[in-house]
């Protein structure tokens, strides 16, 4: 039997250009120009650049603090179900990575993270953001399952607080009362100087108090500086 010829892989047309910069000015709007402002020249530098076509922007590092309830463990879980948007165990130490996309059909950003777990597979978190809903900015997970978010700007550090959690299925868009949903989510984003960040989610319920408490610390990638 003769051997397959084996094709070139052909190198793309437009390869991603390292040092382009597109301002992104959809989070500036959201907080307006007092908040954005008060955030440090850094944060601002992360959230005013959007990514271009054939761009991901990239943030490596570890998790060095997690901790959970017994039903945050158990909600964390179920949540499976949705794409597992929480973390899934309380291992820390271990490496983590984020990817940012834009999300060119849906108007928004597409964020991969990964998760180093002690055993078995990292653990992969899909979700896109995009600028839309009543607050202005959602964040889709899995299933049609999603959560409206507000921005605020305290201490110099960016935080994304749930406003409600929402399932849309099309066109139809239901509003989830309070009684179904897992309580307050805030997720922070904490400059740290010297090109590093702290990435903070916290959950917590009015009933049954804190559910999940995590903290990764990040620096971006470049390929540059690997050479």
């Amino acid at each position: 039997m003769a051997s397959a010829a084996i094709r070139p892989v052909p190198v793309p047309q437009h390869a991603p250009r390292t040092g382009v910069t597109v301002v992104d000015p959809r989070f500036r709007q959201l907080l307006g120009d007092t908040g954005w402002a008060s955030l440090p020249p850094a944060v601002r530098a992360r959230f005013g650049r959007k990514a271009l076509a054939t761009q991901t922007i990239s943030y490596v590092g570890e998790i060095v603090e997690c901790r959970m309830s017994r039903l945050g463990w158990l909600f964390a879980q179920a949540c499976r179900l949705v794409g597992a948007p929480l973390p899934l165990t309380t291992d820390t130490g271990v490496a983590a990575a984020v990817c940012v996309t834009e999300d060119a059909s849906g108007g928004g950003q597409f964020w991969t993270r990964q998760y180093s777990r002690r055993a078995g597979f990292p653990q992969v978190i899909h979700s896109s953001k995009r600028f839309a809903g009543p607050t202005g900015i959602e964040e889709y997970l899995g299933m049609g399952f999603g959560i409206a978010l507000t921005l605020r700007v305290e201490n110099e550090a960016l935080y994304f607080d749930s406003d409600h959690y929402f399932w849309r299925l099309g066109p139809l868009r239901l509003r989830l009362p309070r009684w179904l949903t897992p309580g307050q989510l805030s997720i922070g984003h904490i400059d740290c100087d010297h090109g590093w960040f702290a990435f903070t989610l916290a959950l917590d319920h009015p009933w049954f108090g804190a559910l999940v408490h995590q903290c990764g610390m990040f620096t971006e990638y470049r390929p540059g500086d690997a050479a």
